[in-house]
């Protein structure tokens, strides 16, 4: 009798602790881990998990470790929708994303159905590389955050940088994919003509990853007789259009967006040097530490979409310093509430998160390709150099008339 009696006790101890217990906050990556964008993916992965990683470090959130759940969307929306009612069921508090703006609309389309059917088991969507307009614009909504540029933050800084380096030219060329990322880039070189002083003397959307062969389009622009190149195209896109320039013995200067994906510069080669790129973050251009840091935990430095998403995670660690939840259940809302308020220090410069439509206000780094570089890519001997850092208040521009954000309450 005595020994049941001790049994229950022990049972209740254990019950009552497991009560207590607090609730763990849980980060969701739904991205593409397989298929043809799996290095994308698995760079977002490594810059979130190299990010939750120091705020468990330094105690983690709630009184638990903050946990990371990976969820693989095989490169579709399809596959993202199934992947989000997996993280919903798995009790996901924060989604992260970045690799592809489609895949990020149906995203935040099921976050804000979901938050509307679910009050107080709201989720936060963290975009960290979906660039679309229409995010922030008419699909924009409270619980979306988008910590990486768009189309006119990149193109604007890249014009100006380049005019100031005369590289530019008054002859500027527009060729990109057709999709919602191309359409955003095509209207920004438009947009941008008069200030950078160039007139756009012809533009070409084209399919996306579909073309093997560029000459016909290289012929197009070698008729036009610009000065330099803009286009936001990325991958075999990117390469092939600048291998068939170079093949056509075409002199002209690419502003790019996507230079600096990983495999680019080897595959490119010469043809690179001299080219440009608008992007989030350069290593030339700050304080080295950081990428020193980030060189010892994950093997590499810093590259492509990782420092953009690792500076996404690290505001998100100092708005969880402002929010108590005493172990008891996260609130979602309020976080949001106190991501809304953070600046966060990177090695370039402040970033902020504007409350109209939560897009955020940050530095844009314009790099251009060079010989012998300090950091170089894909084990050659080009790499990047920073030409130009534009301050977020520069290169950020108005709220969009179609972004009508709910608040909560």
């Amino acid at each position: 009798m005595k020994k049941f009696a001790a049994l229950a006790a022990v049972s209740t101890i254990a019950l009552g602790a497991h009560a207590v217990q607090a609730e763990p906050l849980k980060i969701g990556i739904i991205e593409s881990l397989s298929g043809a964008q799996t290095s994308s993916g698995r760079l977002y992965a490594t810059a979130v998990q190299y990010g939750v990683d120091k705020i468990n470090a330094a105690g983690g959130f709630n009184g638990e470790d903050v946990q990371v759940i990976e969820y693989d969307n095989a490169g579709g929306s399809t596959g993202a929708a199934d992947k989000f009612k997996q993280a919903v069921a798995d009790g996901v508090n924060i989604v992260i994303q970045g690799a592809s703006s489609a895949i990020a609309g149906q995203i935040t389309e099921d976050v804000r159905k979901h938050n509307l059917r679910n009050p107080g088991k709201e989720i936060l969507f963290i975009n960290v590389g979906a660039e679309a307009m229409e995010l922030t614009g008419d699909k924009c909504q409270f619980y979306h955050f988008r910590f990486t540029t768009t189309a006119p933050m990149r193109v604007n800084a890249m014009t100006s940088a380049m005019k100031e380096a005369g590289d530019l030219g008054t002859r500027v060329y527009s060729i990109n994919q057709n999709y919602s990322w191309g359409q955003d880039v095509q209207a920004a070189i438009n947009a941008a003509a008069e200030k950078g002083g160039y007139e756009v003397v012809d533009e070409v959307l084209h399919d996306v990853n579909k073309i093997q062969d560029f000459a016909p389009f290289v012929a197009r622009i070698k008729a036009a007789n610009p000065d330099s190149v803009i286009t936001g195209n990325w991958s075999n896109d990117l390469l092939l259009l600048m291998k068939a320039t170079g093949d056509a013995g075409l002199d002209v200067t690419f502003g790019t967006a996507y230079l600096d994906q990983p495999g680019n510069i080897a595959n490119a080669g010469e043809t690179a040097l001299g080219h440009y790129i608008a992007n989030n973050y350069d290593n030339t251009a700050g304080d080295a530490s950081f990428a020193e840091e980030y060189k010892a935990a994950s093997g590499h430095y810093p590259l492509f979409v990782e420092p953009q998403t690792i500076f996404a995670v690290g505001a998100l660690s100092q708005a969880l310093e402002g929010v108590d939840f005493a172990g008891g259940d996260i609130d979602v809302s309020k976080i949001a509430l106190a991501l809304e308020d953070v600046t966060y220090e990177t090695p370039v410069g402040p970033i902020a998160v504007r409350k109209e439509d939560h897009q955020t206000i940050r530095p844009v780094v314009v790099s251009r390709v060079v010989e012998n570089a300090r950091y170089p890519a894909d084990d050659t001997s080009m790499g990047f150099e920073a030409v130009k850092v534009v301050p977020g208040e520069q290169a950020i521009y108005p709220v969009q008339d179609s972004c009508d954000m709910k608040r909560p309450g």
